[in-house]
């Protein structure tokens, strides 16, 4: 089977692999819930590839992800819910029904006109779609305003979309500098914990997990994304861990083989180069 721009030829590929007998054993034994794991992963290499600037490898990571959508697609063709074309479908369709000041005869082409007519919209699509499964029988989803903010999506990210709805209805910090305080409130009060005469694991990360809330949502009054942020440092550290590694071979020393002090010195030497 030669390959194609077209991307029928990549379904075509998707439905040979989940052909029964003749398909590849892995690719068959997969299911919605053991696929998304590398849908997210996918997501993440892209990301990757964005904040590298590698084009060659956007390109080829994109295909990745695709490949994630097809394989969901066929999955769900397969139970006779949907197949890729009605995916396709769906997102053409919401992306005419949402930008009505293109696709319409519609006046108001600032970014503020456009972003009202995006919430009109998306309140509209999820009137419809809490209408269509009370006809379906099924029961109506949650209506608390924090509700729609996926579970799926990393915590960093989920915490600050979850700000900022609060935010929409003013519950929000209007200062950050004040949430510098909360963070250096949040650092006390883990510290206590840590400090307690019987510390408990389970309130230490609890605590924990109020810091990185507090960090989430300084980031988002900095309009700055936290997992960019985070993923820039992770890059930070392992770059300057290579540096250590690369000192101490010099020295015929692996990091296990070396001091901490040996390591600390080469280390604020890493930072200043």
């Amino acid at each position: 089977m030669k390959p194609s721009r077209d991307v029928a030829r990549l379904l075509e590929i998707m439905a040979a692999l989940r052909t029964p007998v003749t398909g590849c054993p892995w690719d068959l034994e997969q299911s919605f819930a053991t696929i998304a794991p590398y849908t997210i992963e996918e997501a993440y290499e892209v990301a990757d590839a964005i904040e590298r600037d590698d084009l060659h490898d956007l390109c080829d990571e994109l295909g990745d992800l695709l490949l994630q959508v097809v394989f969901h697609a066929r999955m769900a063709e397969e139970a006779g819910v949907f197949d890729f074309g009605a995916v396709v479908e769906a997102i053409t369709a919401k992306m005419i029904r949402r930008h009505p000041h293109v696709f319409a005869d519609a006046d108001g082409r600032t970014v503020a006109t456009v972003q009202d007519a995006w919430a009109r919209i998306k309140a509209e699509e999820k009137a419809a779609k809490a209408a269509r499964r009370t006809a379906e029988g099924r029961p109506p989803v949650a209506k608390g305003l924090l509700d729609e903010i996926g579970a799926g999506m990393p915590a960093l990210t989920r915490a600050v979309k979850l700000q900022e709805k609060a935010g929409t209805v003013g519950f929000d910090w209007n200062d950050r500098h004040a949430v510098l305080a909360k963070i250096r409130e949040e650092l006390d009060e883990i510290e206590a914990e840590i400090d307690a005469p019987s510390p408990s694991s389970a309130r230490q990360q609890d605590e924990l997990g109020d810091v990185l809330f507090a960090v989430a949502n300084l980031a988002r009054h900095l309009k700055l994304d936290p997992e960019a942020a985070l993923r820039g440092t992770n890059e930070k550290f392992r770059r300057r861990f290579a540096f250590i590694e690369a000192r101490l071979a010099d020295k015929g020393l692996t990091p296990a083989e070396a001091s901490l002090d040996e390591m600390e010195e080469i280390w604020q030497a890493a930072k200043g180069a």
